[in-house]
């Protein structure tokens, strides 16, 4: 049997990065990724996610206001949240968080978007994804305090006692194009030290794409190369990774 794997983190709704992304998609199936997870990341980016979903049978969405598009976040805006949230292609609240590498929110609006945000998903039983730069520490200081709810942290780039830390929270961690490039070895060592159930796989597309396509636009037909490399970096066959990974997100997606 082919491999079946899951995309649980992409943006090919973003038509100037795919103008063409019937082709995306199609590609993608023809590598057996069977469903992508695109992620709406601001209020006009919630729309472009939902319609886009409506186009193909394969497409879930996770929506939420990312720590890096929250300079205009009001808490008014979280009412056209919850509405669209209530679509059946959403599967999840995100990608929400903390970025202190960018300057682009102040951090006190980024922790009040993050804490109303996780009020909402609270509210509405809905699995949050994180996005986390530079800020793990802060992030997981926010959530030790707060009752464990689903919890995905998507391109997880923590280091070793981060990622204990994401896991004893129930977290799981995005595994990206990074684990494959060949001077990412403090990235697997973190990895390798994680259970093979808390991992799922993802291509954040347009971005950070794998080896051997490093430098290039990235798309979901490439999560094979993710794959690879974890299948080397367990000792474990390429379909054993791609049957937990995809039983993993299914199972916190409730798909």
């Amino acid at each position: 049997m082919e491999p079946v794997f899951i995309d649980t983190h992409c943006h090919v709704h973003d038509r100037e990065a795919f103008p063409e992304p019937e082709g995306v998609v199609a590609r993608a199936a023809a590598a057996g990724v069977e469903t992508l997870v695109v992620v709406g990341t601001d209020p006009h980016d919630w729309e472009r996610a939902l319609s886009f979903s409506g186009r193909f049978s394969n497409v879930w969405v996770i929506l939420g206001w990312h720590p890096n598009m929250c300079a205009a976040y009001q808490t008014e805006s979280l009412a056209g949240l919850e509405d669209m949230l209530s679509h059946p292609n959403v599967v999840a609240l995100g990608e929400i968080g903390l970025d202190f590498h960018w300057d682009t929110t102040p951090r006190d609006v980024q922790f009040r978007a993050l804490k109303e945000q996780l009020n909402l998903a609270e509210r509405l039983d809905l699995p949050v994804v994180f996005h986390a730069r530079n800020a793990y520490s802060e992030l997981l200081g926010v959530l030790k305090a707060r009752p464990i709810r689903p919890y995905l942290f998507h391109c997880f780039a923590g280091n070793a006692e981060e990622a204990a830390r994401a896991v004893a929270l129930g977290g799981i961690l995005g595994v990206d194009g990074p684990v494959t490039y060949k001077k990412a070895d403090d990235l697997r060592g973190v990895l390798r030290d994680v259970p093979l159930d808390r991992l799922v796989l993802e291509t954040d597309s347009p971005y950070m794409a794998p080896a051997p396509h490093r430098g290039k636009p990235n798309e979901p037909s490439y999560v094979p190369y993710i794959a690879q490399s974890l299948a080397e970096l367990f000792d474990v066959t390429v379909e054993e990774i791609a049957a937990r990974t995809t039983q993993t997100a299914k199972a916190f997606f409730r798909r």
